[in-house]
């Protein structure tokens, strides 16, 4: 447990082994939390959401939704279980801190999975499980409410990532139920927990990466940290009461030809407050066929790769230390 970083943030300065190269670091500049991220109301025609969501994914590759039909309860409530879960004392997250390559256990873990074999660890605490029913069962059993909670959150989440990718099959021009079956088959849980910093210009809670998925849905509270990069500057995605952030996956962007944008977005730290997230990632099963759909490639708009299975992508992007365009560099024509 000493390695969680909520067990000692309070007792020590920045490690060395949290500190970023200085081209890497956020350093000191304020980013502004920009109002220019789009903010799609879902409760609009169908056909001025296909438009806006599609300007959105193509220029920014992040939007965040509003209207979406998730009740609010359920959102306030999950993010509270998150809370509690984190604040549990260290016996009760012992037993999640597995070392195992068993896909349907939790795991707890400072920095990321590979924490023992990295150069430069995370500010941030997570856990991690997939969403499937048949995993419930390893599901933390505290907070008392965890399983019923986060369920009824997944559930709306995969709801509403369905009903956005079938709004941009639309824009885009791919067939109706496209992502309906084993390209959205794996819901995979993350929450992060970002203790205060004592110095958050050194270190970020997630470097730079676009997400290796088909799509992300993101629940934030009210504390800032997540930016994405835009024309080359990093703006803050200004937290929105009762919203989901929503990410274009590399996987979409793949699918898609290019004609979507995958969002480069990091995560940053502060010193005074805990911030808590929650991401739900939209993913293929493993031996999916990940390829541009047919419909979007012609004579002057050629295939940007070959088929590939979702495993050896990911397999790929693992080895390359997150870094999806190398990843994807094998499959490359």
């Amino acid at each position: 447990m000493d390695k969680l970083v909520s067990s000692w943030y309070k007792d020590q300065s920045l490690p060395e082994s949290y500190i970023f190269p200085p081209h890497e670091r956020p350093g000191k500049l304020l980013v502004p939390r920009c109002n220019t991220v789009p903010v799609i109301d879902l409760g609009d025609t169908r056909t001025n959401l296909v438009h806006q969501i599609l300007k959105a994914s193509q220029e920014f590759g992040l939007f965040q939704v509003v209207n979406h039909g998730v009740p609010p309860n359920i959102m306030s409530e999950t993010m509270s279980v998150f809370h509690k879960f984190f604040e549990l004392p260290a016996e009760d997250k012992a037993s999640l801190i597995v070392h195992t390559n068993d896909p349907k256990r939790c795991k707890l873990v400072t920095s990321t999975l590979d924490y023992d074999r990295e150069k430069i660890h995370l500010w941030r605490d997570v856990l991690r499980h997939p969403c499937h029913p048949d995993c419930i069962e390893f599901w933390p059993q505290k907070p008392l409410r965890y399983r019923e909670v986060v369920a009824a959150c997944s559930i709306e989440a995969k709801k509403l990532g369905l009903q956005i990718l079938e709004l941009l099959c639309e824009g885009v021009g791919i067939e109706h139920g496209y992502f309906e079956h084993e390209l959205t088959e794996d819901l995979l849980l993350g929450a992060n927990h970002y203790p205060p910093c004592p110095d958050p210009s050194l270190t970020l809670g997630i470097p730079k990466h676009f997400d290796p998925d088909i799509l992300t849905i993101l629940l934030q509270e009210h504390i800032s940290g997540l930016q994405v990069l835009k024309d080359g500057e990093w703006i803050g995605v200004k937290p929105i009461p009762n919203a989901f952030v929503v990410n274009i996956g590399y996987i979409l962007q793949v699918i898609s030809n290019n004609k979507l944008k995958g969002a480069e977005h990091r995560v940053v730290t502060n010193s005074s407050d805990h911030r808590i997230s929650v991401v739900f990632c939209m993913n293929p099963a493993g031996d999916s066929n990940i390829e541009p759909a047919k419909s979007v490639v012609t004579a002057t708009n050629p295939p940007l790769c070959r088929g590939f299975q979702f495993k050896e992508f990911m397999d790929n992007f693992y080895s390359m230390d997150g870094d999806a365009d190398l990843a994807l560099q094998p499959f490359k024509l």
